[in-house]
């Protein structure tokens, strides 16, 4: 008999989630599962019967309140807990010792459904590929899981009716040094097909669903295999987007969850996504107004392929909303005066500047690198924009997270 799952479904595991229990769904082996989507630890606790899986889905600065969750649960209920995404793909050894029984490797679409099967069949959990587990104290594993195709396994969970948005990009070939998603899924994309595409908002229309967001690391390389923008391939996927919407829905794209590249911002783009899309804002990958931290983290554009990105993007309607990355290593005074001087610029010609401090995360090649912390005239020019409607983020509440990873970080040395 297959065991109960319970998932943990919650902030920035919840996509992942729906996608996974989508894919158990969709296997005639573990459709009929019962699962149980719980907010909280306190959800878990009052669902989770003896004998239950426990899935948990987490980034890296979310371990320390997932750890502290964790340890709630197991104090009052008898389950087995398995912990997926990339700071458990990163950081198996760490992950375990926070008090999870296993940790899942890589992608999650096969591991998890062949987990419930070899618990119900009594085997042991290592005899699926994907998993590791703790033997004394050290990481024992069954090697990682091999990266799934997109159009294999659905991209939200319809029988559950947890939806999400539309992933059609996973992998990265751009390697920048402080990003997880190229090392957790590879420096390659892959794209969920069109077809693929248009069959899920067939679905999202039929559940009155009137809008469609996507998941993607930058929206502009949708179909293509390298650096270079493929807007045949883009423009394919907006149509058959629109016609299976309908003019009355909304279409999203190039903005939250998701992002463009500002060298891939051209008036071509510009004039193709204004035929189809509804957002009225942009968001641009800028990270820092140095050219010489810009190279040292394999960002691959210039700062005036910013600029020339912002100016495209106001001209032809689109609130540019900037992110920035501060903070990041070897930064000295010429380059904070430099980002300044940035988003100076960007803010008087319409845009808004997207606040983040830079965190070293596991699995990256910064991983080892001092927290970030925003220098004094950066944090000025960040409180002046504010007051004034032209920056928003989350740059505070990054400087506790990346001050947490680093003594995490040094408690394991």
């Amino acid at each position: 008999m297959l065991p109960q799952l319970v998932v943990h479904h919650a902030r920035n595991g919840v996509v992942a989630l729906n996608v996974l229990t989508a894919a158990l769904r969709a296997d005639s082996r573990t459709a009929g599962a019962e699962i149980v989507f719980a907010r909280d630890a306190e959800a878990i606790v009052a669902a989770a019967r003896p004998g239950a899986l426990v899935a948990w889905s987490f980034y890296s600065p979310e371990a320390h309140e997932i750890e502290r969750s964790l340890a709630a649960v197991r104090a009052r209920t008898s389950a087995l807990h398995v912990a997926g995404g990339v700071h458990a793909t990163a950081e198996p050894l760490d992950t375990l010792r926070r008090g999870f029984d296993l940790v899942a490797l890589g992608e999650g679409e096969r591991t998890l459904a062949e987990l419930m099967l070899a618990m119900a069949d009594g085997r042991d959990p290592l005899s699926v590929r994907g998993l590791g587990r703790l033997e004394g104290d050290a990481l024992v594993t069954s090697g990682r899981s091999e990266p799934v195709e997109l159009d294999a396994f659905p991209a939200f969970n319809v029988p559950d009716r947890k939806f999400n948005a539309l992933e059609i990009t996973r992998g990265c070939v751009y390697a920048c040094a402080f990003c997880q998603t190229p090392f957790m899924f590879k420096a390659r994309f892959r794209h969920r097909s069109v077809a693929n595409v248009r069959e899920h908002v067939r679905i999202m229309r039929r559940e009155q669903l009137r809008y469609v967001r996507f998941l993607t690391p930058t929206s502009l390389s949708y179909g293509s295999s390298g650096t270079e923008v493929n807007l045949e391939a883009v423009e394919a996927l907006l149509a058959a987007v629109r016609e299976e919407l309908g003019p009355a829905g909304k279409i999203f794209f190039g903005t939250f969850p998701s992002e463009v590249r500002p060298e891939h911002v051209t008036p071509e783009a510009l004039a193709l996504l204004r035929r189809y899309v509804d957002n009225d804002n942009l968001v641009i990958g800028g990270q820092s107004g140095s050219q010489r931290v810009l190279d040292a983290t394999r960002r691959d554009h210039s700062v005036e392929d910013v600029v020339r990105a912002a100016r495209l993007a106001v001209a032809h309607g689109f609130v540019p909303n900037v992110d920035f990355l501060f903070g990041l290593p070897s930064e000295d005074p010429a380059d904070h005066e430099a980002t300044v001087r940035l988003m100076e610029q960007l803010t008087e010609l319409g845009a808004r500047v997207h606040s983040h401090t830079f965190m070293p995360l596991p699995g990256t090649p910064l991983r080892d690198a001092a927290p970030g912390q925003v220098a004094a005239p950066v944090a000025r020019s960040l409180l002046r924009l504010e007051a004034s409607g032209r920056a928003y983020g989350q740059w505070r509440a990054q400087v506790v997270s990346a001050e947490r990873l680093a003594q995490r970080r040094s408690l394991r040395r």
